[in-house]
């Protein structure tokens, strides 16, 4: 069972007011000019879930085997800054109407523990982050080549702290 089976019915509204990311990908895939697979576009952090380096490789040669010669793969992941950890750290916040989110972060293991709680469920799990040299590397490792690294959506400059929105392309 997954983290997210627990909170099924609160999933669409607690993610309701997270669509910066919705144009950039819609952009994307237009500007791909071919096919798209939803799975080579990997939105919402999904890549953070993964604990271990193994099992980031195992899931980006997969996505690698999805795509033609040169074909692009876009993600996005975060590390976050000083000022996001110390803002949410150990606090409910309500993200949405009856819908509160807890943050634990540990930097040392880097890791967050993230719970989410609302009327219609509850759950908890862990997110591990990377710097962008990791990311970088298991890219490389999983046999793409950087085209692009933004620090956001609207596709400015990564500086590091911010999000990072990937675009790689199959080596």
């Amino acid at each position: 069972m997954s983290a997210y089976d627990a909170i099924a019915r609160l999933y669409d509204p607690w993610s309701r007011s997270v669509v910066e990311d919705v144009s950039f990908y819609v952009e994307i895939a237009l500007e791909s000019s071919g096919p798209v697979v939803e799975l080579v576009l990997c939105p919402f952090r999904s890549y953070l879930h993964m604990q271990t380096d193994a099992d980031r490789i195992a899931a980006l040669a997969a996505a690698r085997e999805l795509l033609v010669p040169g074909g692009r793969m876009i993600f996005d992941v975060f590390r976050p800054g000083p000022d996001d950890i110390a803002e949410t750290h150990g606090r409910w916040l309500e993200r949405e109407p009856k819908i509160f989110e807890r943050a634990e972060w540990d930097t040392g293991t880097r890791t967050l523990t993230l719970s989410v709680r609302g009327p219609d469920g509850e759950t908890t799990m862990s997110l591990a982050w990377l710097s962008h040299r990791e990311w970088r590397e298991l890219l490389k490792r999983a046999g793409f080549e950087v085209d692009a690294l933004y620090g956001w959506f609207d596709r400015r400059a990564y500086r590091g702290g911010e999000d990072m929105v990937w675009v790689a392309r199959r080596a």
